[in-house]
């Protein structure tokens, strides 16, 4: 765009958007290097994206349009074609008339302008607005899956036999790889992180795992049901002609901006082949222990245990809530030149840069203990075994942490003090236990309040009185005033009724679900000498569990996550859902 050094300086000298020391070291920069002064000041982070487009429109006298919490009709949106709009950075979002308004990140290039005008017949008019907002709304061309299906289901999808040549050919055909390209990309923009292809008697249904909850994605025709399963063999390298037995298997896409690995799992069933992928997202990086949810003296003491050269460090919890992420993360954390670090996994989740990741096979004798054993003779400094299952495992992990090594496992229990107990109940020694043990870490998912529609309320009393059956709310109440994080949310609240809490009400921008991306709620306990004493004299979880209150100040998942109510972060119910046994 066309903006002078100067007249760029002077007015954000008037506006006082910049600090004036700041604005004049940066020009003098962009005047010596010959450099443009709005990149400069994004680079150094002196000023946001979009305040400077704001400043930009305001010079070249355009409108600027914040698009990133609007939902555009998708007849409005398509006026524009997505492979036009993701090129030229150009969206189509309000139509009056003969007029159409456009967004784009430079108003001036008149050839694209031109272009738009041309192809629709329309008066375009120009608006600013910033990257954020442009990728807000590409998006949202994803979002209407009827749209696309529309025209692939008119050809002629149904094999006319079930050989391994048809199947192979049918894999191959143009409108069933449409069909199965279009519902991994929806998934992927949804951020699903499971694809279930459910055939019935007369059709396909497919459903996408979001935030933890199924939801119905689209109905296909019955006739499409066997292409489908036949192309996605084919790209998990997966034999064609096997309809009775199960299969698993993996592929990849990779994108410029994404990288995502679909584990793949076939069951047959009465109608045909149930296909079931999980998506992981191996391009996601930056994912922290704060950022999933652990806070406070909960997340000092795991950072501490985490960095000791040996011992072990447990998660625990249910199927689905979350123990294989933490793991990674910590196996992120710790993942550097320094360390040897190896896994052994049922299946292997993610893919590690510099991380050895064995894959259990126990058809070959190759479970987890024989596994773990061999390990050992490979010289780790850290271990991550994926899941503690007998004994066997778990006395060769426990004498891996006694003999110098940092051992990351997974065990199922309900709680943080549940899992000393349960180690002993699989025939582990206690003083082997007292000893190798450094920290177990409890945990579920709840899904996040969306901030743009989350609805304020207080409880009524016979609200209070129900949660009272359930839960030691005094205690709970007490706690929340004290913790760092929760207490200046109840700083004035006497009772449970003037206590703010939030609920899910549904917008554009969650989908009408109320819920956004999920977050962990935690329970921590530090092994210190008093739990040791006690484990060794086969204390029960009770008992273990007071003591690690009252000596170490540990958080139950209770007290975790009404912290994370009181913060508008998640809901009463998604807490009361996770917690209750």
């Amino acid at each position: 765009m066309r903006i002078e050094l100067r007249q760029l300086e002077q007015f954000l000298l008037d506006s006082s958007l910049v600090p004036k020391e700041k604005l004049e070291e940066v020009v003098a920069l962009a005047k010596k290097d010959g450099q443009d002064l709005g990149a400069l000041l994004l680079e150094k982070k002196l000023i946001k994206e979009a305040e400077l487009q704001k400043t930009y429109a305001y010079i070249l006298g355009f409108p600027f349009v914040d698009l990133s919490k609007e939902a555009i009709p998708i007849e409005i949106l398509q006026i524009v074609p997505e492979l036009i709009a993701k090129k030229y950075n150009i969206v189509a979002f309000e139509k009056s008339g003969v007029n159409l308004k456009v967004a784009m990140l430079n108003p001036e290039d008149l050839q694209t302008i031109d272009f738009i005008k041309k192809k629709t017949g329309l008066k375009i008019v120009p608006c600013l607005t910033s990257s954020e907002s442009i990728q807000s709304v590409l998006h949202q061309y994803g979002k209407s899956l009827e749209a696309e299906f529309g025209d692939i289901l008119t050809a002629d999808t149904k094999p006319e036999g079930e050989d391994d040549e048809n199947l192979a050919q049918v894999a191959a055909g143009l409108p069933v790889i449409r069909v199965v390209d279009t519902f991994l990309k929806h998934a992927i923009l949804q951020s699903a992180s499971d694809i279930h292809i459910e055939p019935e008697e007369k059709e396909v249904h497919v459903r996408y795992r979001i935030d933890g909850v199924l939801h119905d994605a689209m109905t296909l025709p019955k006739d499409i049901a066997t292409g489908i399963v036949a192309r996605i063999k084919v790209l998990s390298n997966l034999k064609l002609d096997e309809h009775r037995l199960p299969q698993d298997g993996r592929f990849k896409i990779e994108k410029e901006d994404h990288k995502i690995s679909f584990r793949v799992s076939i069951l047959p069933v009465f109608d045909g082949e149930k296909i079931v992928m999980r998506l992981l997202d191996e391009s996601s990086k930056g994912l922290t222990l704060e950022k999933m949810g652990l806070t406070g003296a909960a997340l000092e003491a795991v950072h501490r245990e985490i960095n000791k050269p040996n011992g072990m460090i447990l998660v625990t919890g249910p199927t689905g809530s979350g123990k294989t992420t933490t793991l990674y993360t910590v196996m992120d954390i710790l993942n550097t030149p320094e360390v040897n670090i190896s896994t052994v996994e049922d299946p292997v989740e993610y893919r590690m840069p510099r991380v050895n990741q064995t894959q259990i096979s126990p058809k070959v004798g190759m479970t987890f203990a024989a596994a773990l054993r061999a390990l050992l003779r490979q010289d780790p400094d850290i271990i991550m075994v994926g899941e503690i299952r007998d004994q066997e495992t778990l006395e060769i992990a426990m004498h891996a942490a006694m003999t110098g090594h940092l051992v990351l496992s997974t065990l199922h229990t309900n709680s943080a003090a549940a899992t000393l107990p349960r180690m002993l109940d699989m025939g582990a020694e206690p003083f082997l236990i007292a000893s190798t043990v450094n920290v177990i870490v409890a945990q579920r998912l709840v899904r996040r309040l969306c901030p743009e529609c989350r609805q304020s309320y207080t409880l009524e009393k016979k609200e209070v009185e129900s949660l009272a059956k359930s839960y030691d709310i005094e205690s709970v109440l007490t706690y929340l005033k004290a913790a760092p994080e929760s207490k200046k949310f109840v700083a004035n609240a006497k009772t449970w009724g003037e206590v703010t809490f939030y609920k899910a009400m549904g917008c554009d921008q969650c989908g009408g679900e109320g819920y956004r991306g999920r977050n962990g709620i935690y329970e921590v306990l530090a092994m210190d000498t008093n739990i040791r004493k006690m484990v060794t004299q086969a204390a029960t979880t009770e008992e273990i569990e007071t003591e690690a209150r009252r000596t170490g100040g540990m958080a139950t998942m209770v007290e975790d996550g009404f912290s994370k109510i009181v913060q508008g972060i998640t809901s009463l119910e998604e807490v009361l859902r996770a917690t209750k046994e």
